[in-house]
């Protein structure tokens, strides 16, 4: 049995994901922005641990989220789950960038941790000025390839830790839209199967899932250069330094 917190698992994917694992038997802690949103998801994800809250577009409600997951005791596997979508600039930033950077810093380290990218990285861009002065040219499909950048970057300097992104597809979530044409099982399976197999297919670092395969990414992702830029400029704006 495996112990796993799971970041925006009020709704959507999360809670999805949530579910999956508790019935498989493991344990489960949600994460929600406020107390409502908190009791929303207990009510709907029956047999989960407990719940923990912070707005992850505050940066220090987020280190207080870490705290407050680390009072809590170890954990086997993160699922870095919460995004926003429709948003302004600063907060895709501060959700989609910065929350997952200064979590993976701060909470003690799992044994796996699984970032939800999208397929639309492929058409985002690491520009490093934009993180300090122009946050409004900051899209979503940027904010998911620094997802990507920070699952590589963590699986090369943390050999003992194994850290994978996944593309859920266009599902439909509140997120995706009632439209949306990917198949919605399969659009949490892959992170359920990543954070708690033993599948050797699963037991793995540094790659971009997609339906349990792994899949083509932005080349740019595997630029250990950028990704050093990456990290250093985040540590810049959050103050959290990458241990």
């Amino acid at each position: 049995m495996a112990r796993i917190f799971i970041t925006g698992s009020a709704d959507g994917l999360g809670q999805l994901a949530a579910n999956a694992l508790i019935a498989q038997g493991h344990q489960v802690v949600l994460h929600a922005r406020n107390e409502s949103r908190a009791q929303q998801a207990m009510d709907q994800v029956r047999g989960a641990e407990s719940v923990v809250t912070a707005d992850l577009a505050i940066s220090d409600e987020t280190k207080e989220l870490a705290a407050k997951v680390n009072a809590l005791g170890t954990f086997d596997a993160v699922i870095h789950n919460a995004g926003v979508y429709e948003d302004s600039a600063q907060q895709i930033f501060a959700v989609n960038t910065l929350a997952p950077y200064i979590l993976t810093c701060l909470i003690q380290r799992p044994e796996r941790l699984i970032y939800l990218s999208s397929g639309m990285h492929m058409q985002g861009y690491f520009t490093p000025e934009s993180f300090a002065r122009q946050v409004g040219r900051i899209t979503y499909s940027d904010s998911k390839l620094h997802v990507l950048m920070l699952t590589k970057a963590v699986a090369r300097r943390w050999t003992n830790v194994y850290s994978n992104a996944v593309d859920p597809g266009w599902v439909p979530t509140k997120m995706g839209g009632k439209g949306a044409p990917d198949d919605l099982q399969k659009g949490y399976e892959t992170q359920v199967w990543l954070a708690t197999s033993n599948d050797a297919a699963a037991r793995v670092s540094g790659n971009y899932f997609h339906h349990r395969k792994v899949t083509h990414h932005n080349p740019e992702a595997d630029d250990v250069r950028l990704q050093e830029r990456f990290l250093s400029l985040c540590q810049e704006v959050t103050g959290v330094s990458f241990p």
